[in-house]
């Protein structure tokens, strides 16, 4: 049997949240559908996997909404084990942020990938600060990018003053599939920042088209396959010691980091019971 998974969001004014949640469940449901998705005032964020034929019926369902018929929906193979189980809530943002930001009011200007390409090919000053959290970028990031120490979104407020020499120049933001990069390219707006771009589609449609290039390894996702390579060599390493590993583990203290089996095995990370 042949799965896939379907990363998408969008920001858009949605009404009646419950009667909306209620309809999510069934088509789901029917459809056999795992994954996550969020549902707020302000729009949708999911990630869910099945039969490549139920996710087209699930593409198929949702752009049929006068809000969704334009959504963006990116495809990955997957094994079919992916999500454990499906969950779908209603909730005050699709991004935890707590940024205020409404990025159907302020956003940055979208990038498309050709056009990051044709930056990197062209020499031009310009800099990409990747707005994922710390741990993503162990496993794979762009060149020369900026890569701030956020621990989680909700801690963007925090890195500003790790970044504010930038106010004055050209800066992209980045995140897995846009939706992070699109609320933070508001926030940097709002803070003062003159020439904001944010990538359209995020790392996921950028090494679509340009794998093994500008962006170094691997891309993280958050399901179980815990990396998506689109031919990418790994730059991953373990943190304690330093060799080549791509085996993330959750440690005490709620952090998520690279660590080989050999310390794990010697005892040198103490891992979340």
């Amino acid at each position: 049997m042949n799965f896939c998974v379907l990363i998408y969001y969008k920001y858009v004014s949605i009404e009646n949240l419950e009667e909306f949640l209620k309809q999510h469940q069934k088509i789901c449901k029917d459809l056999e559908l795992t994954g996550r998705i969020i549902i707020a005032k302000e729009g949708i964020n999911g990630t869910i996997e099945g039969l490549v034929e139920n996710c087209q019926k699930y593409q198929n369902w949702l752009v049929s909404f006068n809000e969704f018929t334009d959504i963006e929906f990116k495809v990955s193979e997957s094994d079919g084990k992916a999500f454990p189980k499906l969950s779908i809530k209603v909730r005050d943002e699709i991004v935890s942020g707590h940024t205020k930001i409404d990025p159907n009011v302020t956003t940055g200007k979208y990038l498309s990938p050709k056009d990051l390409q044709n930056w990197f090919e062209d020499g031009k000053e310009f800099y990409i600060i990747d707005m994922r959290n710390d741990y993503e970028h162990q496993s794979g990031h762009f060149q020369n990018s900026v890569l701030p120490k956020l621990g989680h979104f909700c801690d963007l407020p925090k890195i500003l003053p790790s970044i504010e020499h930038l106010k004055d120049k050209t800066v992209v933001s980045v995140c897995t599939g846009g939706i992070r990069c699109e609320t933070a390219s508001g926030f940097l707006i709002s803070n003062g920042f003159c020439d904001v771009w944010q990538l359209k589609g995020g790392i996921f449609r950028y090494l679509e088209e340009f794998p093994s290039q500008y962006f170094l390894g691997k891309m993280y996702v958050f399901d179980g396959r815990i990396l998506l390579g689109f031919g990418q060599k790994s730059i991953g390493k373990c943190q304690i010691c330093g060799v080549p590993s791509e085996n993330y583990v959750n440690i005490s203290g709620g952090k998520h980091l690279i660590c080989c089996e050999k310390c794990i095995k010697e005892g040198k990370v103490r891992l979340q019971a």
